[in-house]
C-alpha cells in the first residue's frame, strides 16, 4: 500500500497540530475529510492504533489522513470506514450554504448536491440522490485523467452499474480489463473485485449507481 512515512515516536500518539479549518478547509477538501474520520473514530472510543490494527493500516498513514496530509486511495477509504461501522458515503458533505435536505425528499438540484472530493486523487463524486437511507445510491462521478480507485481492487455488498457521459474508462473486473468510452456502460456484481480509472487525456465524467448503499 501506499503509506506515508511518520515521524511519530509512539505507535498510539494522536498528532500534535490539527487539520486545517475556516477558510482553508473549504480550499482544501482532503482537509475536511481527515476531520470526520478523527471524529467518527474518537466518538466510537478508538485510537490509532485500534483503527491500524482492525484496518490493515499503519498508524503513521492514518496520522497523515486525519491531518489533512494524504489522501487514502478508495480501497484504504473503505476499510476506514468499515473499522468505523460506516459506508465511503457517510464522508459525504453538504456544500456550503447548501441544504442537507432535498426538496420534499425527492429533488437534489445541480447546484446543491453533496459530495466527496479527493483532490489529490482526481476524484470529485457527488450524491444524487437525497440521502443514503434508501435501496440505491447515484453519483455523478468526475475523474481527472490518470486518476481512479488505485492498484488495489476492492469489493463490497449489493451490485452496480453506471453510464460513461464523456472521456474514457478502463475498468476491471476480476482478471478482466474493460475499456469503455463515451455511451458505453456496465454493471457487475459488488462482490466481484473491481477498480477502475479513467484511462484518456480528458475528463471523465459518468453516473454510478450502487445497491444497497454500499460505497
Amino acid at each position: 500500500m501506499n503509506e506515508q512515512p511518520t515521524d511519530l515516536h509512539r505507535p498510539d500518539a494522536e498528532p500534535a497540530g490539527e487539520a486545517p479549518s475556516g477558510e482553508a478547509a473549504a480550499a482544501d477538501p482532503v482537509a475536511v475529510l481527515g476531520p470526520l474520520i478523527r471524529e467518527r473514530r474518537k466518538g466510537l472510543g478508538l485510537t490509532l492504533s485500534d483503527v491500524a490494527s482492525r484496518s490493515g493500516l499503519s498508524v503513521g498513514h492514518l496520522s497523515q489522513v486525519e491531518r489533512g496530509l494524504s489522501t487514502p486511495t478508495i480501497r484504504q477509504l473503505q476499510q476506514i470506514a468499515e473499522t468505523m461501522g460506516v459506508t465511503i458515503g457517510w464522508f459525504f458533505r453538504a456544500e456550503a450554504g447548501a441544504s442537507e435536505e432535498a426538496e420534499g425528499g425527492v429533488v437534489v438540484r445541480a447546484g446543491r448536491r453533496r459530495k466527496m472530493e479527493m483532490t489529490s486523487l482526481g476524484i470529485t463524486d457527488e450524491l444524487l440522490v437525497p440521502n443514503l437511507d434508501g435501496a440505491l445510491e447515484l453519483l455523478f462521478c468526475t475523474l481527472q485523467p490518470g486518476a481512479g480507485a488505485g492498484p488495489e481492487a476492492y469489493t463490497h455488498e449489493g451490485e452496480e452499474a453506471g453510464l460513461v457521459l464523456a472521456g474514457e474508462m478502463e475498468l476491471w473486473v476480476e482478471d478482466e480489463r474493460y475499456h469503455l468510452r463515451t455511451g458505453d456502460s456496465f454493471a457487475f456484481a459488488s462482490t466481484r473485485p473491481h477498480r477502475y480509472r479513467n484511462s484518456g487525456s480528458t475528463e471523465l465524467k459518468l453516473v454510478w449507481a450502487i445497491t444497497p448503499p454500499s460505497y
